[in-house]
């Protein structure tokens, strides 16, 4: 099933404008630029597509794109139509989305694809030995704008040189958020007057993590949210085992909040917000494929801690240097860090600095768009 409903609207208009993200955590990257774009160019209809269930199923109602659809699988005959229904006047791809077909039939029809907060390693398949047709796809890209130097000079080595160094967008959207946030009933009585960590987009090892550290005598100075990657019941009931002393937030108004350890945020969109609330927190992720969001706490002056798995991920690099946010192996390396952090806990200016100074991107998107993309 390829999801794609048209409707008599779409190609219909000489200005549309094409979006794609591969999920939830590429759409927050491409967001500021739809926004900051749809403000300048009222005129211009947005279509928006999502390759994941995680960011359509969330996304699918944004009330900023005309409309929003999973995008078919990448085939060439899907491509053709798809392009030849959608008659986008350019494009837009955010991050790693690299589609053959896709690619290819824009060319073909010399519609301008952009590449937007891309991030540029020499281990990918681009630069190895045997990348040369992945090579041909970049270099149809019209335009590529990268979130540092180091993809520039990557880039450059084979000879694409259409690249300008905007920055990474997800700041300009995590300092949006954390100046907009929304207060969420009951979580200021259920910390009371004890410092409160964080959990946010757990998976089982940092969950694991969590669970040993609230058995530790420092853990009566703390309370604790989990704000779990999946929330589909069998994982919340999971939670629910393993700690004992806890509460779904669709039911706090139901029980004693005094007696509780832990909170369970047991739906999606809410974890930004929550970060407002707290004194610590512990991304998820970095036990697996990679780290979640670093950046939303860090808009909110919180010390971050999360698993080893972060090479691949700046932020967190250089978070760490700051000594704003820390890499923990097990149980016992967190504990050991928290038992050092807990007379003073960094919070406030470490991290928001980071986030301030590195704002900008969406700015020198649009306006390189200004003056040379639009017809």
């Amino acid at each position: 099933e390829l999801f794609f409903k048209p409707n008599r609207e779409i190609g219909t208009t000489q200005k549309t404008v094409w979006f794609h993200c591969a999920s939830l955590g590429e759409f927050e990257q491409g967001r500021p630029i739809i926004e900051a774009f749809k403000k300048q160019h009222a005129d211009y209809k947005i279509l928006l597509t999502f390759f994941s269930p995680s960011g359509y199923e969330i996304r699918k109602n944004y009330k900023e794109a005309d409309w929003v659809f999973y995008l078919p699988l990448d085939t060439q005959k899907n491509a053709k139509q798809f392009i030849e229904i959608v008659n986008p006047t350019f494009v837009i791809f955010v991050k790693y989305e690299f589609w053959f077909h896709y690619i290819n039939e824009l060319r073909k029809r010399t519609i301008p694809l952009f590449i937007v907060s891309a991030n540029f390693r020499e281990d990918q398949r681009f630069f190895k030995w045997y990348g040369s047709w992945f090579r041909k796809m970049l270099s149809k890209v019209e335009h590529f704008f990268v979130q540092n130097e180091k993809s520039k000079k990557i880039l450059a080595g084979i000879g694409i040189t259409h690249v300008t160094v905007s920055g990474d967008t997800r700041f300009d959207r995590v300092y949006e958020l954390s100046q907009n946030v929304q207060s969420i009933e009951g979580i200021e009585v259920f910390k009371g007057n004890k410092k409160l960590i964080i959990g946010g987009s757990t998976w089982n090892q940092d969950e694991k993590i969590l669970a040993d550290f609230l058995k530790t005598g420092l853990a009566k100075e703390y309370k604790l949210i989990i704000a779990p990657h999946e929330v589909h019941e069998g994982n919340i009931n999971r939670l629910q085992r393993l700690f004992p002393k806890s509460i779904l937030l669709s039911e706090i108004d139901r029980a004693n909040l005094s007696e509780m350890e832990v909170l369970i945020i047991d739906s999606m969109g809410k974890l930004s917000s929550v970060y407002q609330y707290g004194d610590v927190a512990f991304v998820g992720g970095g036990f697996g494929k990679g780290i979640h969001n670093l950046l939303e706490p860090a808009a909110f002056g919180l010390p971050t801690f999360f698993g080893s798995n972060f090479e691949k991920f700046e932020e967190a690099k250089q978070l760490i240097e700051l000594k704003g946010a820390f890499s923990v192996k097990n149980s016992e390396d967190f504990i050991k860090k928290m038992s050092e952090l807990h007379d003073e806990i960094p919070k406030g200016e470490i991290s928001k600095q980071f986030v301030l100074d590195n704002r900008g991107a969406t700015e020198k998107i649009i306006s390189k768009f200004s003056f040379t993309s639009i017809p």
